[in-house]
């Protein structure tokens, strides 16, 4: 059964930083694009960043560019998000997400994920 797991989530001022870390059991996604989803309350769910499988090529939110890296330890099965230059508006509740197929091609659209993590709240404070 495949789980993904978040931490790193938590409480922080404007300007601060935090790293998101996702976890991935049940099976290897080496070979998988991963990407973190973020919903704010009374929100849609959106998109935050993506990282194929090598980390060769990695896409971002308009919102997160510049502020925001995504990466990932293969040997792990560890994706992580690092997140500087926080702001109120980046509050919500993040979620890592794979796809059911190696064969991923639109890595910013959350119906091409089918297993998601329970979700590690970030909470930005003015």
């Amino acid at each position: 059964q495949v789980q993904l797991v978040e931490s790193g989530g938590g409480l922080v001022q404007a300007g601060g930083s935090l790293r998101l870390s996702c976890a991935a059991s049940g099976r290897t996604f080496s070979t998988y694009t991963m990407g973190w989803f973020r919903q704010a309350p009374g929100k849609e769910r959106e998109f935050v960043a993506a990282i194929n499988w090598n980390a060769g090529r990695t896409q971002y939110a308009d919102s997160v560019k510049g502020r925001f890296t995504i990466s990932r330890d293969n040997a792990k099965n560890t994706v992580y998000l690092q997140m500087n230059s926080l702001k109120p508006e980046d509050t919500a509740v993040y979620y890592c997400a794979a796809p059911g197929s190696p064969f991923t091609t639109r890595a910013t659209m959350s119906i091409e994920y089918k297993h998601w993590g329970q979700g590690t709240q970030v909470t930005v404070s003015s």
